[in-house]
């Protein structure tokens, strides 16, 4: 399996809808948003196979000392096979001497992005504002 990792490359608007719908990530349904901050995001991160979009991941960083990662999918049929590891390699050969590099992850990514270096932040706990039943 051949997967193609490229930097801020090209993203259309339906492929990427699938990708969130498949992985039940509600912000599919706002492409008006969710495009723009892909295209926007300081890196991004797309994984295809034969051409198609199998995985994609962001980055927003002041470009020096801290790099947040909101979104890092791949499609369901091909989780385990080491994309998303692929594509954090990318990231981490970008942001990897930074001072902070923050991620908020739930369920079965906890443990992925343990495998690839991240931990909980000593007595530090997840905060926002937003509605904790959506992706």
């Amino acid at each position: 399996m051949e997967v193609e990792i490229e930097v801020n490359g090209k993203i259309v608007q339906e492929e990427v809808l699938v990708l969130y719908r498949e992985n039940g990530w509600s912000s599919a349904e706002k492409p008006e948003q969710l495009l723009p901050a892909l295209r926007n995001s300081h890196t991004l991160v797309t994984a295809r196979l034969n051409g198609e979009l199998v995985g994609i991941g962001n980055a927003i960083s002041d470009g020096h000392l801290v790099v947040y990662y909101p979104h890092m999918l791949v499609k369901p049929k091909y989780h385990g096979k080491g994309i998303g590891r692929k594509m954090m390699d990318v990231m981490q050969s970008i942001y990897g001497q930074f001072h902070q590099q923050m991620l908020t992850a739930d369920g079965k990514a906890i443990d992925f992005y343990k495998s690839v270096g991240f931990e909980r932040a000593g007595k530090t706990e997840p905060m926002w504002v937003y509605s904790g039943t959506e992706h």
